[in-house]
């Protein structure tokens, strides 16, 4: 808050193929002792663990995310004084916010077993969301933002249409 980071890890891992789907993990509690507990990213299953830039919040610490007061943005890496930076440039196949849990990736996907190095997503409808979690599933073009955990924390899209939606998903390879 007041513009200070609480919260910034960059990892030292290339991720070149820009054609792959990516499962990626932010783990948050700020209740852990130890800083680097307190973010955790995981890669299709993997724990990152080399970072070039690694700042932690402090030991509980409220963060951004669950601050009732500010809107939500995804697809946003930045907003300061109403103006947004760092636009997410690619297809988002399904998006989970748990409220008050740091899960493992366990809890969103597999590796499969016959392809022990590939993740893959598991069904996500089971797990408990807390009070300000929202899953959103992408799966209506009409309502791109419907939250399907049973919150109806539903989001407003901007600059989205019916058209931007794709089929091809990491489960539906067209």
């Amino acid at each position: 808050q007041g513009g200070s980071v609480k919260a910034s890890l960059a990892t030292n891992r290339l991720f070149r193929d820009n054609s792959a789907w990516y499962n990626i993990i932010l783990a948050v509690d700020t209740t852990q002792g130890t800083a680097s507990n307190r973010v955790k990213i995981y890669v299709n299953g993997t724990q990152e663990t080399s970072f070039a830039t690694e700042t932690y919040p402090a030991q509980d610490s409220t963060l951004k995310a669950l601050d009732s007061s500010k809107d939500t943005f995804i697809g946003v890496g930045e907003i300061t004084n109403g103006n947004k930076f760092g636009y997410f440039n690619g297809y988002m196949s399904e998006y989970v916010f748990i409220d008050g849990s740091q899960l493992t990736p366990t809890s969103f996907g597999e590796f499969d077993e016959d392809s022990p190095t590939i993740w893959k997503p598991i069904n996500v409808s089971g797990l408990t969301f807390g009070t300000n979690g929202f899953h959103l599933d992408f799966e209506d073009s009409s309502a791109l933002g419907n939250d399907v955990s049973g919150n109806n924390n539903d989001f407003s899209v901007t600059n989205l249409a019916a058209t931007d939606q794709s089929t091809d998903t990491c489960t539906n390879n067209l």
